[in-house]
């Protein structure tokens, strides 16, 4: 198949140079053991494994659990690894990106240097054509500059510390499967197959993955499936009239309505940092809040202020919105009456996918890697029963580990370099028909509510 459309992502030598700004702490009331939202490291003083909204952690060499202390059946010598697949987030679900979410004054609410998005330099050109090199300014006269921070990034971009986790998430991954457990042989694409969203970040992660993996493949082509960005099953895209019907309801009773009824101080205190009163859209939850901080903390910037009243956004109140934002999170895919309805219908279609990729009985590559979204991975998660749920952190991923054991094949999977509990040794066919059984019978026409 042709490649029609070539997009490259390759990042200066300045990211290796300096120490990306997600590296440097602030705010240290921020990382405690219910949670990191302050650096990509997590403290020594924590498990490795400790949830890092910042950079979560991941499948590595050092901490690896092979099936035969984990599998009551104790596999033979002659187990065998036949497929890996991993499912990541890059909000993620991809790594490090600026907030998608604008207040009205931005601008204000950001340091004077604003976002620096110099350290990544992305390429997009048609094969015969001009590399072109994206360089997002915003003049400071510009009419509505007061709309988005100064410096060089664009909303939901992914920033040099994103591509530096991206990269050493690579690292990782390729250490433990081709140095440690000799399954990964070479980075071609007739070993490792690549889907991610139509979104940049999406690519720019995959990119910076297999570019750390063999840094011979930087600058090279390399095909990446997608799906058209309205039907997209990863992220998911496509319209589900029915699911949404069914989300309004669950979010009109007193299990949410209470929530955010008990948490009106709060909202209040950041609407005066913010200047977002009114707006529903900052209103029905807490997504947006959560977004425009963890984004700022994870980046080791201040807090926002309020240039004009000089209120500030506390720890104690960011603290608060990361918790809700969990609640919420939890809520809406596993807790609320009818998630489970909701989850089927607004990810049924990949759940079918996964389930026939898995279920082929000659896998063509060794490797299938999915770059998708916060709201691909709680979906996962959710569908797998890995509850109560919390926000996918930057980087969160799963991991899909098929073995193949006296002929029949079991499948292993991993959340976050954990194995999760029940599915620490599973015979793939009911895994299999575990996941058929959360696709919905004519599911077009089930959401077209036909």
């Amino acid at each position: 198949m042709p490649l029609r459309r070539l997009i490259q992502h390759v990042t200066l030598q300045t990211v290796l140079l300096f120490t990306p700004t997600c590296l440097l702490a602030q705010n240290p009331g921020l990382a405690s053991p219910s949670g990191v939202y302050n650096s990509s490291q997590t403290p020594p003083t924590l498990p490795w494994n400790a949830y890092n909204f910042c950079n979560a952690p991941h499948v590595n060499a050092a901490h690896y659990e092979p099936p035969s202390k984990l599998s009551p059946r104790e596999p033979s010598s002659s187990t065998s690894l036949s497929s890996c697949g991993t499912t990541r987030r890059v909000y993620s679900p991809y790594e490090h990106r600026t907030p998608d979410n604008l207040a009205p004054s931005e601008r204000a609410l950001n340091p004077p240097t604003g976002w620096d998005c110099s350290g990544v330099v992305q390429l997009t050109y048609d094969v015969g054509g001009a590399a072109i090199a994206h360089d997002a300014t915003t003049s400071a006269q510009h009419p509505f500059a007061r709309t988005i921070w100064p410096g060089t990034c664009d909303a939901g971009q992914l920033t040099p510390c994103g591509l530096h986790d991206a990269s050493q998430h690579g690292k990782d991954l390729w250490e433990l499967y081709h140095d440690h457990l000799g399954f990964l042989n070479v980075v071609e694409p007739s070993e490792i197959w690549v889907r991610t969203s139509t979104e940049d970040r999406t690519m720019q992660v995959a990119g910076a993955m297999l570019a750390a993996m063999d840094p011979q493949r930087a600058g090279q082509p390399w095909a990446v499936h997608t799906q058209p960005a309205s039907i997209d099953s990863l992220v998911p895209a496509y319209a589900c009239p029915a699911a949404n019907m069914v989300r309004d309801a669950f979010q009109a009773v007193p299990a949410w309505t209470d929530h955010l009824r008990e948490n009106a101080s709060l909202k209040a205190r950041l609407d005066a940092v913010f200047a977002t009163a009114g707006l529903d859209a900052w209103a029905s939850w807490y997504d947006h809040f959560f977004d425009a901080l963890t984004a700022r903390t994870c980046h080791g910037h201040p807090l926002p202020c309020n240039d004009i009243t000089g209120t500030c956004v506390s720890e104690a109140d960011a603290t608060s919105v990361f918790a809700i934002g969990d609640f919420e999170y939890n809520y809406i895919w596993h807790a609320a009456q009818n998630a489970s309805t909701y989850n089927s219908l607004s990810f049924g279609v990949f759940f079918a996918e996964l389930a026939d990729a898995l279920a082929t009985r000659a896998y063509s590559h060794r490797l299938a890697l999915y770059v998708g979204h916060d709201g691909s991975l709680v979906r996962l998660l959710a569908g797998l029963g890995a509850v109560p749920l919390r926000w996918p952190s930057f980087g969160a991923e799963v991991v899909f580990e098929v073995w193949e054991a006296l002929g029949t094949r079991f499948i292993r999977v991993f959340h976050e370099g954990t194995v999760l509990s029940g599915l620490e040794w599973e015979r793939l066919d009911e895994f299999v028909a575990k996941l058929r059984a959360l696709v919905p019978d004519q599911i077009f026409e089930r959401c077209m509510g036909n």
